[in-house]
């Protein structure tokens, strides 16, 4: 059977899940219900977390698609493995900053897109105007001719039927399908299946019994399950191993197979300490297939053991060691991670962002880990001399009498304003902004616009360091008592700010409560009762109606907390404390510091 091996790409929601769920539906691959976004998380959130392998036959052909991702750590990977993409781009939204991101990867390997505007039944879908917008994209990322003479198909994934031109008739997905049998080349020919066999991991799995999996690309060649390899790390090293079995992806499931050959996307068990870009091959003489570079991180923080008064009350995994295992076992799969295991006591997470972090933190979490995390940190770098820090586009859409007022917040936080675009009452604002300038912002954005702005980011590499950034920081109203929080009393603290937690809500000393418009912390008693007498007066019976609390959420946890304070993870709850409980304490560091 012939292979053909495609990846769809495009920014977060414009349809990459929904469109592989059809194709996979019409070719008879999966039943009615079932979507590629299995993980509970990934329903939850409706965004794609972990790239997934599927294929489908059509006409007697495979097409493989070696992953779709939200993550920008795992697009990089699958965009080496395959032959060529399709570029989502929502109908009415355009180009976002992701779909710059993963389309300049893509024409930067020299594959040559298919584009699909998808969601073109939207009411408000503007599908000549998205076309341009995507040609000047490719224009501005430096296309090639051959790039720019690129295919268009108009979809609508969610109504299951794509077509070339827009006045054909909506049927199904066929036209996008023939379009890739047209388009793409063979993913091995003659002389690839004949020649001896290369392959290349751009992904890894974990499984239970078998350990870690390694998801290949073989380049040429075949091989069986119980051969004998050689594995090429970047470095130069070689050594041997053994191939313990072999799967290949048939829908969106994995078959156990005794062969593989050129041009298919499979999965090697038996490879223990395979790692991402090292090569496999028969003989050491074989040219070493390019390395695959993965993206550094830009924030770091601690992770360490929940020793809070409450701790161990929610969690089964509250040790140390268990941390340290989990966060081995991580490794084995999130590669976009580094974990610094030297303190001990506590070890310190790189990550790709804080959704990348979050997303950890919540699958811990509901796996019945407890534990506590620092506040994020931008990891600051040196070259030649200079300070270098994480740069991030920024873009933001709100109505057009909000465009002043988010232009200076975000030129206080440093940010450069690149462009901005009007259309029907909307503006587009393109910003270049330190990340440092971007953490902790998204709350007062949805704050600033009442909820109509829309702001996305995307990572940009590393540039010069641009001095202190001026915040207005909030104070924190911080928990002098241990016990039940009171209606009453956090009636009269209302007027000191927002309030983070509900009446009833166990609460102990130096956990925070909320914050404190004044930029001052502040300690208080959630525990006070109303003082009762027997003397009846007007006004001492009035119903108490408290404003409802800004619960606190693992993201937006780790947007407002601050340097001194931890944010308190359990399976059950999300608290946020001081790192010295005590308030006395805290005053003797604080005159100390």
């Amino acid at each position: 059977m012939e292979i053909r091996n495609i990846a769809i790409i495009a920014h977060v929601d414009h349809g990459k899940t929904t469109l592989t769920d059809a194709l996979m539906r019409q070719t008879n691959m999966i039943e009615e219900g079932v979507s590629m976004d299995s993980n509970d998380l990934e329903k939850e959130r409706g965004i794609t977390i972990y790239s997934k392998n599927t294929s489908v036959v059509y006409r007697d052909t495979k097409i493989d698609t070696p992953g779709h991702a939200d993550f920008s750590s795992e697009v990089e990977r699958i965009l080496r493995s395959i032959d060529c993409v399709l570029l989502l781009v929502d109908a009415q939204e355009g180009p976002m900053p992701q779909t710059k991101f993963v389309l300049k990867k893509s024409l930067e390997l020299g594959l040559n897109p298919i584009v699909v505007i998808n969601k073109i039944d939207k009411p408000a879908a503007r599908v000549p105007e998205v076309v341009e917008m995507v040609y000047e994209l490719f224009m501005d990322l430096g296309a090639t001719d051959e790039q720019l003479d690129f295919s268009v198909v108009y979809a609508a994934a969610k109504q299951g039927y794509a077509k070339l031109n827009m006045a054909d008739a909506n049927i199904d997905l066929s036209p996008l399908l023939d379009l890739v049998l047209e388009k793409v080349k063979p993913a091995a020919t003659i002389a690839d299946k004949e020649g001896l066999f290369l392959a290349q991991p751009f992904n890894l799995a974990y499984d239970n019994f078998l350990g870690r999996l390694a998801i290949v690309r073989v380049y040429s060649g075949s091989i069986k399950s119980g051969s004998s390899v050689i594995i090429m790390n970047p470095k130069g090293e070689i050594r041997t191993a053994k191939i313990g079995k072999l799967f290949s992806f048939f829908g969106p499931k994995r078959k156990e197979t005794d062969l593989v050959e050129a041009g298919d996307v499979v999965m090697i068990a038996g490879l223990p300490n395979i790692d991402i870009g090292e090569t496999i091959a028969i003989s050491a003489d074989q040219t070493q297939l390019p390395a695959i570079k993965i993206d550094e991180p830009t924030i770091s923080l601690n992770f360490l053991v929940n020793n809070s008064p409450f701790a161990g009350r929610d969690g089964k995994f509250v040790t140390n060691r268990q941390l340290k295992e989990r966060l081995e076992k991580e490794l084995e799969v999130n590669v976009g991670l580094k974990v610094d295991f030297s303190a001990g006591d506590q070890y310190k997470v790189f990550g790709r962002g804080e959704l990348h972090v979050a997303i950890l933190l919540e699958n811990m979490r509901r796996e019945g880990y407890e534990l506590q995390v620092s506040q994020p940190q931008v990891i600051i770098k040196e070259e030649n001399g200079k300070k270098l820090e994480p740069f991030e586009e920024a873009l933001v859409d709100v109505p057009a009498d909000m465009a002043g007022m988010v232009i200076e917040k975000l030129s206080k936080r440093k940010g450069l304003l690149q462009e901005i675009k009007n259309h029907n009452n909307q503006s587009r604002l393109v910003f270049e902004i330190p990340t440092r300038g971007l953490l902790g912002f998204r709350n007062e954005f949805v704050v600033a616009t009442r909820g109509e702005g829309i702001l996305c980011s995307r990572f940009v590499g590393f540039k010069e360091h641009v001095g202190e950034i001026d915040k207005f920081d909030l104070g924190s109203m911080i928990s002098m008592a241990t016990g039940k929080a009171l209606a009453y009393a956090l009636w009269n603290l209302e007027e000191r700010g927002a309030l983070y937690i509900e009446p009833n809500t166990e609460v102990y000393e130096g956990m925070v409560l909320g914050n404190t418009a004044k930029g001052l912390d502040m300690a208080v008693n959630p525990i006070k009762g109303k003082h009762l007498t027997n003397v009846r007066a007007s006004g001492t019976d009035e119903a108490i109606k408290l404003t409802p609390p800004n619960l606190i959420t693992l993201e937006g946890g780790l947007e407002i907390m601050k340097g001194d304070e931890y944010l308190e993870i359990t399976p059950k709850s999300i608290r946020l404390r001081k790192q010295i409980l005590a308030e006395i304490d805290r005053v003797r560091a604080g005159r100390k510091a």
